[in-house]
């Protein structure tokens, strides 16, 4: 996934014509006015929310999005479920999960993941696709790995427990070849793709 947060209308129009087809967005004004700009191109993009959602937006996010990557609590995705226009398909979701521990960082708590999943899973308009991390950054490629890991091992988990997840939305410019090497499904890609934000 292109990561194109902070970048112009114009340079998503570019990497589309180039054949990327999934962007990601962290904030949700900005996104709602790219997607307006490139109202042309709309069949043929999947816009994925991928920074933090609050109560407030649920209502944009909702009607504008393909998928939504930083679920953390019952309450967004509740929100979510309840107003997706019946007209589209249901919302793809991940539940974003807290790997470091880090407090600056969303996600919920890795042991109330299960709980978390089941509630999600049941609700209208939305289909649980897999997980996401943010983990905290490191230069060392064996440490890269151990968060993505676990990750992965936590998607094994819900699976077992009768879940149909497939998705695990994890790695970053710096750490997608860790990633990857931890069976990453998406990873969010911006500098390598875009160039280096202004």
């Amino acid at each position: 996934m292109a990561v194109s947060k902070t970048f112009s209308g114009a340079a998503v129009r570019e990497a589309h014509a180039a054949g990327q087809r999934a962007f990601g967005e962290n904030y949700v004004q900005e996104a709602l006015a790219k997607m307006a700009a490139l109202a042309d191109l709309r069949a043929s993009i999947e816009w994925h929310l991928i920074g933090p959602l609050q109560s407030n937006k649920t209502r944009e996010v909702a009607a504008a999005f393909d998928w939504v990557h930083t679920i953390d609590r019952p309450k967004i995705a509740e929100r979510l479920s309840a107003q997706r226009p019946p007209g589209l398909p249901p919302l793809q979701v991940c539940i974003q999960v807290n790997v470091s521990g880090e407090t600056s960082k969303g996600g919920v708590e890795p042991a109330a993941l299960a709980t978390l999943a089941r509630q999600v899973a049941a609700l209208p308009g939305l289909t649980l696709r897999g997980l996401m991390s943010i983990p905290e950054p490191t230069s060392d490629p064996v440490a890269q790995r151990a968060p993505h890991r676990e990750l992965a091992r936590m998607l094994r988990g819900l699976v077992a427990e009768g879940l149909a997840v497939d998705t695990l939305s994890m790695g970053m410019s710096a750490d997608l070849e860790a990633a990857i090497a931890e069976g990453a499904t998406m990873v969010r890609v911006g500098t390598a793709i875009f160039g280096a934000r202004g």
